[in-house]
């Protein structure tokens, strides 16, 4: 349903930004090997878990630790699971304020990596002195216990694999319909009875038990695109604890998985528009005319490739799936936007490798053939517990005309999404309603106008959900807005995070 930040942090890698999460300065606090837990009284069936300590060992420039969760919290005898941890500890000298658990969204992107590999991209200089910053990979997700499905060869042929039937006939949605049934089979075979619970309710139990074992009495929280459900989930499951809470990049709760579709093929238009109009401004765009002619150059492209797919040399096929995601990908920041330039221009002469060079990047995808993890995997078995859906063929087909209309580039490649999570093998039981989470301290919910991926209403329906939601809005485009260079945003973020200040109206940054 969503991606994520660290898609952004990744692109950045390829000379957008400078991070420098790897290349930490020379000052470093002195050790702190070990995190007490807070001791607080739970039932007796979670107190092995909430009292356990922490040991932190260096890993590169960082610490890193492993905990453990119940595999089901409904019923925590059952078995554990691991949580792999990786804290930057908090650099200003003297007593931090405490932990600022980062998650930077997906479903099914490590936590753990954004930190190790993209620190100063995930959180700014300042809160950096003030906290313990502490990255974390959620239930299922790669270092932690993880989701495991297909070999990277079987994951090819899922994600690339070229179905030769029209798009929606009964023929396609029945073959489509098989390799899902395959993937979701070899999901449980491999994973086990974790799949069923990869919920981000259960994710949300495991944050609580994370805050309790690094010692923190309140949850202090910064969290991007799907990271900010999981922390309106928490907030709604544990008002009491909650403590300095930054939503950037909001999802709707209450919103439905088709909903979600919608709203997504919208936002991508939008910035696929912006994008053309920016590129036809310059002096290298591949395109001509107006807009418009740009758009139906677009929309000829994806139809090319749908009826007569480009052979990649690796041998990989380039149907309009793969390069919806191409497209998709630079998308989410407009200093990517450069990257469709030359993707276009290269598929215009029928070369397909830049365009599937960048659908592997939104999946994760080494040039070697090895995916770099499972966030894929992850993606879906989360998704496939937290929304429901209509497996109905005729249901199917009237959304995605719904979307074609509403989106006619995007919008026609977006339809059908029901189908995997309709054969997955293990039934979601998820209700979509709103969190109001009750009693809970001021909640920053931050959204960008020209965000394609969780468009801007989704912040604003979050924040007045939220009894103690507070908007912060940014004008511009791209996914996310905080540590992104607008210095309202920024400020504002960082207040609140550090002085606990909350602006008495929406800033409008």
């Amino acid at each position: 349903m969503t991606r994520t930040r660290a898609l952004l942090a990744t692109l950045a890698a390829g000379a957008l930004l400078v991070l420098t999460g790897c290349t930490v300065p020379g000052f470093l606090q002195p050790e702190r090997d070990r995190s007490e837990p807070t001791g607080e009284t739970v039932g007796a069936e979670l107190e092995p878990f909430y009292s356990q300590v922490l040991e932190w060992e260096r890993c590169g420039e960082f610490q890193c630790a492993t905990a453990t969760a119940p595999l089901d919290w409904s019923d925590p005898a059952a078995g554990e699971i691991e949580l792999a941890l990786i804290r930057q500890a908090a650099r200003g000298g003297g007593d931090p304020i405490g932990s600022l658990l980062v998650n930077p969204g997906g479903p099914g992107v490590s936590g753990y990596d954004f930190i190790a590999e993209s620190l100063d991209f995930a959180v700014g200089p300042r809160l950096q002195e003030r906290y313990d910053v502490v990255g974390f990979d959620p239930r299922g997700v790669s270092r932690s216990t993880p989701v495991t499905c297909h070999d990277d060869e079987e994951m090819d042929e899922y994600l690339y694999g070229i179905v030769d039937a029209e798009r929606g006939s009964d023929e396609w949605i029945a073959e489509v319909g098989a390799s899902a049934t395959e993937f979701g089979a070899a999901c449980a075979e491999r994973t086990g009875e974790l799949l069923g619970n990869v919920d981000t309710v259960s994710a949300a139990r495991d944050l609580d038990l994370l805050r309790a074992v690094l010692g923190d009495d309140e949850l202090h929280y910064l969290g991007y695109s799907y990271g900010t459900l999981l922390g309106a989930t928490y907030a709604g499951l544990y008002p009491e604890k909650a403590g300095r809470l930054v939503l950037d990049g909001a999802i709707d709760p209450s919103s439905s998985a088709r909903e979600v579709v919608r709203e997504q093929s919208i936002g991508f238009e939008a910035a696929l528009r912006a994008y053309l109009a920016d590129c036809l401004g310059g002096p290298e765009c591949p395109f001509t005319g107006s807009v418009e002619d740009a758009e139906a150059e677009v929309s000829r492209l994806l139809a090319s490739v749908e009826r007569s797919p480009l052979r990649g040399s690796d041998g990989r096929y380039l149907g309009a799936n793969a390069l919806i995601w191409g497209i998709i990908w630079p998308l989410y920041s407009p200093a990517a936007w450069s990257y469709l330039d030359d993707m276009f221009e290269s598929l215009m002469f029928g070369d397909a490798d830049f365009a599937l060079a960048l659908a592997d990047g939104y999946h994760d995808r080494d040039p070697d053939g090895t995916y770099l993890d499972n966030s894929n995997e992850a993606f879906a078995a989360v998704n496939c517990l937290d929304y429901t859906v209509d497996a109905d063929p005729e249901s199917m087909r009237r959304d995605a005309a719904e979307l074609a209309e509403a989106a006619p580039i995007i919008g026609p490649y977006f339809g059908f999404g029901d189908i995997g999570c309709s054969v997955w093998p293990v039934p979601s039981e998820a209700e979509r309603v709103p969190i109001a989470a009750e009693g809970a301290p001021p909640i920053l919910v931050v959204g960008t106008t020209g965000d394609p991926a969780t468009p801007y209403k989704w912040a604003v329906a979050l924040a007045e959900q939220l009894d103690s939601g507070v908007l912060v809005s940014y004008d511009g485009e791209g996914h996310t807005a905080y540590n992104k260079s607008n210095a309202c945003v920024d400020d504002t973020v960082e207040a609140f995070l550090l002085e606990g200040e909350v602006p008495e109206e929406d800033p409008r940054c």
